[in-house]
Formats: structure tokens, C-alpha cells, sequence
């Protein structure tokens, strides 16, 4: 996934986020390592998907490095999509610990988030107690959260959308904040003429994932959370499942 091409913010790699210094803990704050969330969940999910591997992993970094958004993709062998364990963290406080779960669309990197984003309230002394018990559940889900992703899109595959509806949509996910005004254009550019052949009929799933293209500029401390009140949105406007 191209993740934060805004200025301010940028793409990068594990070692990178490495580099970034971690803030000292005080009596009141403990931080978490980004390099600690990102592991741990590889981890886990190394322990509780036997039926998925690891693919990529991919960062990116906001605020001198303060704010952090990364999504780790597992693969099976059986179909296009991949599961997705989307995460965020800050060394400034700006934000908790994030955690969310779904699918990503292997050809272009999408992301298809649905349901919660489990969140670590107090960055106290048993930080990362509360971190691993946190994962543990996000985890754990995933797999329901990853089955239920799968028949939405399917969903959206079966259904024909006009030009006309699709720009009341990108006009309705505009105004429900999900979208930027600099976000608009990428993704009616990717509607129109769509840089994947997967996504060239007329379909919702092309339209969600026009918009889904549009929003890998958007700021790590968001990023979760507008593509979760997408999909929350095209299940209330088309009529499918929606939420694990």
C-alpha cells in the first residue's frame, strides 16, 4: 500500500521506523515502541493464522516520525484477497494505540477495513500487558472480520453501478468527511478510468476501491477510521453485510 504521500507525512520501512527516538516514560506515560506494536502483531498472527503468511509489511510516518500507521498483509492460497492487520501508534500522545482488521486487495494494495478499531486507552505501567491482551483480541477476530470483507466484496461484484451514482457517492462520501477535497479527483480519475483491469466494470467494488485509491494519502492518525466509516458506508447504501 502507498501510504502518505500528503506533505508532512512519508512512506517507509521498518528500519526507519526503527531510527525514530522513543520518547522517555514518565509517572504517568509509558510509550510503546512503534517497532514493539508491529512485531508483536506479526507474531501473533504467526501463532493464530496457521492458514496464512506473512507478505509484506508496509510503514508509514507522520510528524517527525511521532505518528505512526503500518498494515502487516497475510496471504492464503486460495483467493486475491489478503488479510489485513492495520495498526497506529504515537510518540506524542496525538493518538493511542490503534488496531484494525480486514482485507487488503492484493493487486493495488487496498484497503477494505470493517467493524471496531481496538484501541489501548492509558499508556500506564502495564502498557504492554494491556498491548498484547488488546492484539490478542484483534487477532483473534481477524479471521471473521477477513471472512466477512470476502463476501461483502463479493457483494459489490454483483452490483451494477452508473456514472450517475457513482459521483452522488463520491459526493456523499465527501460530505460525510471520509473524503478530502485534494482526495475527490483521484478517485473519480480512478472510477473513470481505472489504472487496474479488475476494477474496469461498472460495479460497486470498482467504485469502492476508486475511492479506497484515493485515500492512501490520508494522515496515519485517520487513516483507520475513514476507511472504516467507508465500508460502514457502502453497506448502508448498497445493502450488504457490513460489519463483523
Amino acid at each position: 500500500m502507498t501510504l502518505l504521500m500528503q506533505r508532512g507525512s512519508e512512506a517507509a520501512t521498518l528500519e526507519t521506523v526503527r531510527e525514530v527516538p522513543i520518547p522517555n516514560a514518565t509517572r504517568t506515560y509509558q510509550p510503546v515502541s512503534h517497532e514493539q506494536l508491529s512485531t508483536m502483531l506479526l507474531q501473533m498472527a504467526d501463532h493464530l493464522l496457521p492458514g496464512f503468511s506473512h507478505s509484506k509489511s508496509q510503514f508509514g510516518l507522520a510528524a517527525e516520525g511521532n505518528k505512526m500507521f503500518g498494515v502487516h498483509t497475510l496471504t492464503s492460497s486460495d483467493t486475491s484477497m489478503g488479510l489485513s492487520i492495520g495498526f497506529r501508534n504515537s510518540y506524542d500522545r496525538s493518538m493511542s494505540v490503534g488496531i484494525a482488521v480486514g482485507a487488503s486487495v492484493l493487486v493495488c494494495d487496498n484497503l477494505a477495513l470493517c467493524g471496531d478499531i481496538t484501541i489501548l486507552r492509558k499508556h500506564t505501567l502495564n502498557v504492554i500487558r494491556d498491548m498484547e491482551s488488546m492484539a490478542l483480541s484483534a487477532i483473534y477476530k481477524s479471521q471473521k472480520v477477513y471472512h466477512q470483507v470476502l463476501k461483502d466484496a463479493e457483494a459489490m461484484q454483483s452490483q451494477e453501478v452508473s456514472d450517475d451514482n457513482a459521483h452522488r457517492m463520491l459526493g456523499l462520501v465527501y460530505g460525510r468527511g471520509i473524503m478530502t477535497p485534494r482526495q475527490i479527483p483521484v478517485a473519480q480519475r480512478e472510477w473513470k478510468n481505472p489504472q487496474y483491469e479488475a476494477f474496469a466494470p461498472r460495479t460497486v467494488w470498482s467504485l469502492y476501491n476508486a475511492i479506497t485509491e484515493a485515500l492512501k494519502s490520508a494522515p496515519p492518525q485517520s487513516i483507520m477510521e475513514k476507511h472504516l466509516g467507508l465500508h460502514q458506508l457502502f453497506s448502508e447504501q448498497y445493502q450488504f453485510m457490513g460489519v463483523a
